[in-house]
């Protein structure tokens, strides 16, 4: 079952149930995907779903970061769509696995102390491993600190 039939599903569920707020966020997330298929004029990979996910995620992080203190309104709405989103989103990777592909990375390259100057090739191969599955803001951190 795809991504849009799934949430499709799950927005008919919320409609029944009356859950207004369910039901409007999970609107958006069918739109985005659809829009996503739109663009590429075929079907969704599941990585291709999950990036508009994710994205979808991103956004509603940044909304809920710039918005003022004092708006509790918006505040509230954006960890509700949080709660629901995530619910579609893979199981993102802890500190210890993304330092464990770090360390396997750094072996793959033959580095065994990272410089800064390091740090362009070793994002390039590491990325590519983790995307999808680990914050990249995370994943620089980390490298940050291996790094001399």
């Amino acid at each position: 079952m795809s991504k849009i039939d799934e949430v499709r599903s799950d927005m008919v569920k919320a409609m029944k149930a009356g859950e207004k707020d369910t039901k409007d966020t999970l609107s958006l997330l069918l739109a985005a995907l659809k829009n996503k298929a739109i663009d590429k004029r075929g079907d969704l990979t599941p990585e291709e779903e999950t990036q508009v996910v994710l994205k979808e995620i991103k956004q509603t992080k940044e909304t809920l970061e710039l918005t003022p203190e004092n708006r509790t309104d918006i505040i509230e709405e954006c960890k509700k769509r949080l709660a629901v989103l995530e619910g579609y989103a893979p199981k993102m990777m802890n500190a210890d696995e993304i330092n464990a592909v770090i360390a396997e990375t750094l072996s793959e390259l033959g580095i065994e102390t990272p410089t800064g100057k390091d740090k362009g090739k070793i994002m390039k191969v590491l990325m590519p491993k983790v995307k999808g599955k680990a914050d990249g803001k995370l994943v620089n951190e980390l490298l940050t600190q291996h790094m001399k």
